[in-house]
C-alpha cells in the first residue's frame, strides 16, 4: 500500500485530486481539505500528485 500524504497548510480543497482520482480515494473533509481516505484503493497512477496546483499532495511511489 502506499504511503500517502498532504500538507494541509497548502492544500486550499480545490478538489482536483478528487476528479482525476480512478479510486476514488479523495475526499474533503469538514476541513475543506482533501484528505486520502480509502487508500487501500490508491492505483498508484500519481494523477492526484500531478494536478494538485498548490503541490500540496506526496505519494512515495510517485518520487
Amino acid at each position: 500500500m502506499p504511503e500517502i500524504k498532504v500538507d494541509l497548510d497548502k492544500c486550499d480543497g480545490c478538489g482536483e485530486c478528487i476528479g482525476v482520482c480512478p479510486a476514488e480515494v479523495w475526499e474533503i473533509g469538514d476541513d475543506g481539505k482533501a484528505h486520502p481516505v480509502r487508500i487501500e484503493d490508491c492505483e498508484e497512477c500519481c494523477s492526484c500528485v500531478e494536478s494538485c496546483p498548490p503541490k500540496a499532495i506526496w505519494i512515495d511511489v510517485c518520487e
